[in-house]
C-alpha cells in the first residue's frame, strides 16, 4: 500500500513551509495530485523533497539540484543520478576547500592588521605617559 501525503504532513516532516513546497510545485519538481483543491503527494514527490533538501544542505544551486532530481526513478536503476550527484559533491568540495583557505588568509590578514593596530595605540599611550611624567 502507497502511503500518500498531504502539503502539511510533508512541512512538517521537513521542517519547511508550505509556500516552500508549492514553489517546488510551482518549478515542475513536486507534482501532487488534487483531490479538489487538497493537494495530494506521492511517496516518490516525497523523495523529491528530500532529495532538493538535501541538495540544499550540500551547497547545490537549485538548478544543480533539479538535475539530479528530475532524473529520480529513471529506467533500470538510479546509477546515472548517483554519478552526477558524486560530480557534484566533488565539485563542491574543491569549492569549498578553495573558499576555506582563502577564509585562511583573511583571518591571517585580519590579525596582523590587529596586532599592528595594538601595537600603535600601545605607543601612542607609552608616549602620552611620558608626556604627562615630564
Amino acid at each position: 500500500m502507497n502511503k500518500n501525503y498531504s502539503i502539511s504532513d510533508l512541512a512538517s516532516e521537513f521542517d519547511v513551509t508550505t509556500r516552500t513546497i508549492r514553489f517546488y510545485e510551482e518549478k515542475g519538481f513536486l507534482k501532487p495530485a488534487r483531490e479538489g483543491t487538497r493537494r495530494i503527494y506521492s511517496p516518490s514527490d516525497r523523495i523529491k523533497l528530500r532529495l532538493i533538501l538535501r541538495g540544499k544542505r550540500l551547497g547545490l544551486s537549485l538548478d544543480e539540484s533539479a538535475e539530479i532530481v528530475l532524473m529520480y526513478g529513471s529506467p533500470r536503476n538510479n546509477r546515472k543520478q548517483l554519478e552526477k550527484l558524486l560530480a557534484r559533491i566533488r565539485d563542491k568540495q574543491e569549492e569549498l576547500k578553495s573558499q576555506q583557505q582563502d577564509l585562511e588568509f583573511m583571518l591571517l590578514d585580519l590579525r596582523n592588521a590587529e596586532d599592528k593596530c595594538l601595537d600603535a595605540l600601545s605607543k601612542m599611550t607609552a608616549r602620552k605617559r611620558v608626556k604627562v611624567k615630564t
